[in-house]
């Protein structure tokens, strides 16, 4: 009753004001819709003054930011001797810029080298070879020693703002190209290709044939050992028959294309054997990971590629872990359980 009567209460006092105070048993609906026009743009007045408010305030923030962060580079220009005149900066690095890079992004890049350039010391050698490996001319007409810094500095920043857009694949691919170029101007300089050494394999006197399923349940410690030891080999003797290829094969682009995969492979592994070192692998992924493992020393490699299917994506029903469909017993329920569950879509 009370909710009833503090309603009333409400229409009535909504009424009133809306008649002016005159108490009156009726009122037109025209005049209601009119005080709630009038309520709202009120409503919407107040709210573009507060909008305006708020675009003045961060106007006038940036403002002064601006001006900060122009009183301190001009502090740090007087202050630093070694580092050169803006105009002298930016005519030497604009050649370094991408072209893909706005004027805006383009001056905010070379500030920043500028300001990072002081903290910035590796010797000339080093600058020599980033330059080189990134396609850069060692040294611009007229280019001092801290200009060229400066312009090695301005590409990396750059490199650092676009690593989130780039592809795995293509990084690796470069990366290849970069390796292979390198040795190339090694051979035209008269220098000797060096032979690439292999590392010392501490584990290739651990036999990893005894990696078996029925290893799981009596020493798993052991079983964490020989996994480890065995993909690390696998993956080791990958690239040591990629290195062994003829320089013809390593520069085409099926060659490219291997020595890309294999360290994308080698870069993707990473998680993998860091759980294995830590034996936190969980009990159904290590039970199918043993599977692969011994299925692959017997070399029945179909059977391996069947496990690795039955790793990745399952082979349930419901791979992504629905046990609950419905509220009645169906045929087949008792087929999904969490050991059917696809881990390749767990993340």
């Amino acid at each position: 009753m009370d909710l009833i009567e503090a309603t009333l209460a409400q229409k009535r006092s909504a009424i009133e004001s809306a008649t002016g105070g005159n108490k009156k048993k009726y009122i037109r609906r025209g005049d209601i819709e009119k005080q709630r026009e009038q309520e709202y743009l009120a409503e919407q007045e107040r709210e573009r003054k507060a909008k305006e408010e708020k675009e003045q305030k961060l106007k006038e923030e940036k403002e002064a930011k601006r001006k900060q962060d122009a009183a301190t580079k001009a502090s740090l220009s007087s202050t630093t001797s070694l580092t050169p005149s803006s105009d002298d900066s930016t005519s030497s690095l604009s050649p370094a810029i991408p072209s893909t890079t706005t004027a805006d992004g383009a001056a905010t890049t070379i500030d920043d080298a500028v300001a990072s350039a002081a903290t910035f010391n590796i010797p000339p050698e080093e600058v020599v070879r980033r330059l080189r490996a990134r396609g850069q001319p060692i040294r611009l007409f007229a280019e001092t020693d801290q200009q060229r810094k400066i312009r090695l500095r301005a590409l990396e920043l750059v490199e650092d703002r676009s690593e989130g857009q780039r592809n795995d694949f293509m990084r690796a691919l470069e990366n290849a190209e970069t390796g292979l170029h390198m040795e190339a101007l090694g051979q035209q300089g008269g220098k000797d290709a060096k032979e690439k050494k292999p590392k010392a394999d501490l584990t290739k006197d651990v036999d990893t044939s005894e990696i078996s399923v029925e290893l799981l349940q009596k020493d798993q410690d052991k079983l964490y050992i020989l996994i480890y030891t065995y993909f690390k080999r696998l993956l080791r003797d990958w690239e040591h028959d990629l290195d062994q290829r003829p320089d013809e094969l390593k520069r085409s682009t099926s060659g490219k294309l291997a020595t890309a995969t294999q360290a994308q492979s080698a870069e993707y592994l990473k998680p993998f054997f860091k759980q294995l070192r830590q034996k936190s692998l969980e009990p159904d992924v290590l039970m199918r990971i043993t599977e692969i493992a011994e299925l692959m020393i017997k070399r029945e490699h179909m059977a391996a590629s069947d496990a690795y299917l039955k790793l990745s994506i399952g082979n349930a029903p419901w791979p992504i872990g629905v046990t609950m469909v419905g509220i009645h017993e169906r045929s087949g329920r008792e087929k999904i359980f969490s050991a059917q569950v696809a881990h390749v879509l767990n993340d």
